[in-house]
């Protein structure tokens, strides 16, 4: 009887040690600072930029779950569900929010005054309005993806040395993709090549819109952006036209879609949004953190080996072959 006394005693501790454990563990974490996460859809390079800006903090000592608490919530590609995603981070009162695309960080610029903003994965920041030339605005500052395209174009003429056109598809409600496409028209002149701008307004109408400009360019271009969801059906019509696709990030390259990319790291895109987010966590006031732009060191080469050979090209030294 003493001994079943003595074991349930034991038992006791043993469960109520537990429970203490597991209640001021739960209590750490819902003291933790938060950083918020507002994406704009479940895509493959957006996901890189994210996981860029964590491995970015766990770098610098702010680990999801021990030092700080990351909320991420996305609209899944729908522009009309950033009201609903930004009041929902907004009520967690985060110490930072992280807004990766540029019709997320403008929703948020305009109705958050009072929390510092970093946006990820933004082109052309000036132009969206989100900063005002080098300088971060009064609660914004961030990370941008924005290509060298004079990079890229010459990488082209490398390798296509004949062509004349370029095809540019481009959301026409998206201020990424139309500042994608002005930055082009004036690099492109330098590299003996013409842009064809390719407008689409709903993504079910990239087919359609592909097929407008089959024989009038020599090769297309897709940048970062909402339509690389439609890397498929871009991919497709260009192979019935015969002609290469070009993107900014590596993964349709690696999917067998594009031929090559020579765009931006995007996980270094995040990881220069985490070192922003890193300093605001360590108490450094925002006007003090100028926005960064991408070097040259932060873009990469990548060649598809199977197109490649199938449109009869050199392979620059400097690629990274992908099969």
């Amino acid at each position: 009887m003493i001994m079943k006394k003595f074991w349930w005693l034991v038992t006791t501790a043993v469960i109520a040690s537990a429970f203490t454990f597991v209640f001021f563990n739960e209590k750490k974490k819902e003291s933790l600072p938060i950083v918020a996460i507002a994406n704009y859809g479940p895509l493959k390079d957006l996901e890189l930029s994210i996981q860029g800006i964590k491995n970015e903090l766990s770098d610098n000592g702010f680990v999801d779950g021990q030092t700080i608490k990351i909320e991420i919530a996305d609209i899944a590609c729908d522009l009309s569900l950033i009201p609903q995603i930004i009041a929902k981070l907004k009520n967690c009162n985060p110490m930072v929010m992280v807004l990766v695309s540029t019709p997320i960080a403008q929703f948020a610029r305009e109705k958050i005054r009072d929390i510092p903003l970093v946006y990820d994965a933004v082109t052309d920041p000036v132009a969206a309005g989100l900063i005002d030339g080098s300088r971060p605005g009064n609660n914004i500052t961030g990370s941008s993806d924005m290509q060298d395209l004079g990079i890229l174009l010459k990488f082209v003429k490398t390798i296509f040395p004949n062509a004349k056109a370029i095809g540019l598809p481009y959301l026409t409600a998206e201020s990424n993709d139309t500042a994608l496409l002005k930055m082009m028209e004036r690099a492109a002149p330098d590299f003996g090549l013409s842009v064809v701008p390719i407008p689409v307004d709903q993504m079910r109408d990239v087919s359609i819109r592909m097929q407008g400009v089959s024989g009038k360019v020599d090769c297309i271009y897709v940048g970062a952006g909402g339509l690389l969801a439609a890397m498929p059906a871009i991919a497709a019509e260009a192979q019935k036209m015969g002609v290469p696709v070009f993107g900014a990030e590596d993964l349709a390259v690696r999917d067998g879609l594009a031929l090559a990319s020579y765009g931006v790291n995007t996980e270094s895109v995040g990881r220069n949004a985490g070192k922003l987010v890193a300093k605001l966590l360590s108490g450094i006031d925002i006007k003090m953190l100028a926005p960064i732009c991408p070097k040259s060191t932060d873009h990469m080469c990548v060649v598809n080996k199977k197109l490649a050979k199938k449109f009869g090209i050199r392979i620059p030294k400097n690629a990274t072959l992908v099969e």
